[in-house]
């Protein structure tokens, strides 16, 4: 399966540097389908006119994205100048606590294709 992922250009630059290996999103119904082995497309906002390809190597599972990052080096999941704390203020903007608590999160862990 391929999984399209939207990334603001900031965001897209340290994956494609190879700085981060892992996305971290809702675990709602689009990404209960992902397994191992899937392909996951990173697209740059706000054209999508340049792509990421990367394959998911690993996929763990949270019940809220504050219970997630106790498990991760900022620099993995999101920039490396951020604080935990600035992190989750900045998924805040994303999902809700309801959302978290409903689905659940899942991180992502990915290797770059191309």
């Amino acid at each position: 399966m391929e999984m399209i992922v939207h990334l603001d250009d900031d965001v897209f630059k340290i994956v494609k540097e190879g700085k981060k290996d892992i996305e971290v999103r809702v675990n709602d119904a689009k990404r209960r389908r992902l397994k191992v082995g899937d392909t996951l497309i990173f697209l740059k906002r706000p054209n999508e006119d340049e792509e990421i390809r990367a394959k998911v190597i690993a996929l763990d599972y949270y019940d809220t994205f504050e219970s997630l990052v106790c498990n991760y080096e900022m620099e993995r999941i999101y920039k490396a100048d951020y604080t935990k704390d600035q992190w989750l203020k900045e998924m805040d903007r994303f999902y809700t606590l309801d959302e978290q608590k409903e689905w659940g999160v899942v991180a992502i862990t990915f290797k770059k294709i191309n």
